[in-house]
């Protein structure tokens, strides 16, 4: 059954109209009146609705039931990666929401090439915001990972740690893999520097700071895919998949 965001509350015999992008892709797909959809608010749960009314830019549903149902992992995973070059925080990013992850934090590294700022960065935010939608619609996840603003590493690293901050570091003497087998689930951050990694000096500010330095073998892995590794190996260890 299909599945749109629909950021309303979704409550049972309620009638909603649905966002314009919804209604576009359901006039596309000629969905008509009477189909039966899903719609999440990203809040939590879902709920079954029949369609009322199918347009170009307007649609509307009346509320079915409202179900309790979720998918999230069992503890907090928050992605902070250094701005990659191109489309691939796009890739990242949509990826990331797929393998569960709760949060998400751009950070403007020393060696990102990317630099972002005033109405682009605007723009790129709000678009990752609609790749977060989009990827939750596709994976079943009720409830939308936050996305924090752009932040440049070094104030970023100095600001409280929510849980335990991972910095993988090909040079790390402690893998990733064995310390999940010995560490109960809880609240984590990993740290993904950008194409070149991160410097030595951002390496050194985030171990000043707290953050603790594990490998993911010895091979050095791409920026984007280092991060989804790292949610797959936690997930394999803690529970997720």
């Amino acid at each position: 059954m299909p599945r749109f965001y629909c950021p309303q509350p979704l409550i049972a015999g309620s009638i909603v109209d649905l966002p314009e992008a919804v209604a576009h892709h359901l006039h596309v797909v000629r969905q008509q009146p009477g189909d039966e959809v899903v719609l999440f608010n990203g809040e939590g749960g879902q709920a079954r609705a029949r369609l009322l009314d199918v347009g170009k830019r307007r649609a509307s549903a009346e509320v079915v039931a409202f179900e309790a149902a979720d998918v999230e992992l069992p503890y907090a995973v928050t992605l902070a990666q250094g701005l990659p070059e191109g489309s691939k925080m796009d890739w990242i990013v949509e990826k990331a929401v797929e393998l569960g992850v709760t949060a998400l934090q751009p950070l403007a590294a020393a060696r990102s090439v990317v630099k972002l700022s005033g109405d682009r960065l605007g723009k790129r935010h709000a678009h990752w915001e609609g790749v977060i939608v989009a990827a939750s619609e596709q994976s079943g996840r009720n409830r939308l990972a936050a996305l924090g603003p752009l932040q440049e590493f070094g104030r970023y690293i100095g600001q409280p740690a929510d849980g335990v901050r991972i910095l993988l570091s090909p040079r790390a003497t402690q893998s990733l893999a064995g310390w999940a087998r010995a560490t109960p689930p809880c609240p984590v951050t990993f740290l993904i520097g950008p194409e070149g990694g991160f410097s030595a000096q951002e390496e050194e500010a985030a171990l000043a700071q707290g953050a603790l330095a594990l490998s993911m073998g010895p091979r050095v892995l791409r920026t984007e895919t280092a991060g989804l590794a790292a949610l797959a190996v936690l997930a394999a260890h803690w529970g997720g998949f």
